[in-house]
């Protein structure tokens, strides 16, 4: 039976503001492994958290690292300097605090309160400012036109309502302003050969859970029986349905999850292949899309 839209939003809410993405050995705990082999657990909230979850985030997306920092080369830092920039899902805060660090006037937003609580606990450890707020990305109480720059970073293939949270994204995006996103990539190893094919079809999963559940069984928070929702997209719903409106769109998929996942089916099997090897299948079955458009002027 097909949930209420409304329950399944409490439900996405609440589950993520008890699994929030700490980045840790376990999602949603603070327990690390350190580059020496220690192990180390921290309070949620402590700057020292937030120094272990950045460390994490930051090397699995060490390849988009940039001359201005952490994915600096996605993020043009300098071009938005003291302009108005708007995240969608700022999660534990570590993408806006880079942004404010570099001068943008950061708006940042997400559903669940234990990000927004996060987020500007991080603003005060690290003596930031920016506007931290509890809110729906399907309905953003920002007027027409507000921003230069909006993101969002693996966050609305979480909501039912992605079309409604692009096209508001687009409402309060000023004329030629810029948009990046990055959406779960369906055309991707991990979800046709992972989630598809070894958990739906060998496992025998669809026997009992239909596409949405079984990305969702199976995407964030699997060892954890998974969350309320995932629905990874592809190229072409992303230029034919979700982003129509926008104007020089670039779809590039980013694959830093490849090897990893290669050496699930045999031990080491990343070891034994070349960069440009592993290169090519993340580049064309990454489980990533970054997205980039403008809104006419």
């Amino acid at each position: 039976m097909k949930k209420d839209v409304t329950q399944l939003k409490s439900e996405i809410r609440d589950w993520w503001a008890s699994a929030p993405m700490t980045y840790a050995e376990d999602h949603g705990t603070t327990l690390y492994h350190l580059p020496d082999g220690a192990v180390e657990r921290v309070e949620i909230g402590s700057r020292r958290f937030f120094e272990l979850a950045d460390r994490t985030f930051y090397r699995w997306n060490e390849p988009l690292r940039g001359e201005e920092g952490p994915f600096g080369r996605i993020f043009d830092y300098r071009r938005y300097s003291g302009m108005p920039v708007l995240e969608i899902g700022c999660g534990m805060g570590c993408m806006a605090m880079n942004w404010a660090q570099r001068g943008a006037r950061v708006t940042a937003v997400d559903l669940n309160p234990v990000a927004v609580a996060q987020t500007r606990r991080r603003f005060e450890l690290f003596g930031l400012t920016g506007d931290v707020r509890e809110v729906d990305g399907e309905t953003l109480p920002f007027d027409d036109a507000s921003f230069q720059f909006a993101y969002s970073w693996g966050v609305l293939h979480h909501t039912p309502g992605i079309a409604k949270a692009i096209a508001e994204l687009f409402r309060v995006l000023a004329p030629g302003g810029e948009i990046g996103l990055m959406l779960y990539n369906r055309n991707s190893v991990l979800y046709r050969y992972s989630i598809a094919f070894q958990e739906g079809a060998v496992n025998g999963e669809r026997l009992f859970l239909d596409e949405l559940e079984l990305a969702s069984r199976y995407g964030d928070g699997a060892r954890e029986e998974g969350n309320p929702h995932t629905w990874p997209v592809t190229e072409r719903e992303v230029r034919r349905d979700l982003m129509p409106m926008f104007n020089d769109l670039n779809i590039q998929v980013f694959g830093t999850d490849v090897p990893d996942l290669l050496n699930t089916w045999f031990p080491r099997l990343s070891s034994y292949m070349t960069s440009g090897m592993i290169k090519a299948v993340a580049r064309r079955w990454g489980w990533s899309l970054w997205i980039t458009g403008r809104k006419p002027a």
